[in-house]
């Protein structure tokens, strides 16, 4: 009986420790970003990368899932910061992963998500045969699910015809640090000599 309470205990531990990997830094990590054409979340056609990049200063590639802890505590500040850097040059989209389509589109609607979504897979039985997965792997993501999973990219700095859009990569994996990333955006948009997030003016 003992033992199965130890097994127990083990098992919830490292569920909690997959599910939830905390706030992280942005880092960079040397390896192949490849471009990519996923179905449109709401409505038809597809989307492209590299044409969703094309014409602006910063894009940000968020993979999500609509059942990922993580995911849902940052899914509001992700919309909080479309909303303040859409036109400035911020192009945030999103990848779905792993749930159906239903489930996705109703966790947009419920946290008011207005960024383009895009998804890649609608089933939790393709994880290990998405561009997602492998992808992250690539880049040392050793997470289960691998959500949130945010990769920046600069469309002026691109490789030009290319199939691999960035060879070195800024990347969150796993949980945003809020002011760290509005900062780092700022920066990349041309906009650090302004007032930075959350300062105060003498």
């Amino acid at each position: 009986m003992k033992s199965l309470f130890l097994i127990a205990l083990i098992l919830v531990s490292f569920g909690l420790a997959a599910a939830q990997t905390g706030q992280v830094p942005i880092v960079s990590r040397e390896f192949g970003y490849q471009d990519w054409t996923h179905k449109n979340l709401e409505g038809e056609g597809k989307t492209n990368l590299r044409e969703f990049a094309a014409g602006k200063k910063l894009v940000m590639v968020v993979y999500w899932m609509a059942w990922c802890p993580d995911w849902r505590l940052d899914a509001s500040f992700v919309q909080q910061l479309h909303e303040k850097y859409g036109d400035k040059g911020l192009g945030i989209i999103g990848v779905g992963q792993y749930d159906t389509l239903g489930n996705m589109r109703a966790h947009v609607s419920r946290f008011g998500l207005t960024f383009p979504m895009v998804y890649e897979s609608d089933s939790r039985a393709a994880r290990d045969q998405t561009q997602h997965y492998r992808q992250r792997r690539e880049a040392g993501d050793t997470r289960i699910w691998g959500t949130p999973l945010y990769v920046f990219l600069e469309p002026k700095a691109l490789e030009p015809k290319s199939e691999v859009l960035s060879r070195n990569t800024d990347l969150v994996i796993g949980e945003l640090r809020r002011e760290d990333t509005e900062r780092y955006i700022r920066e990349k948009l041309g906009l650090a000599d302004d007032a930075a997030p959350g300062s105060q003016s003498p």
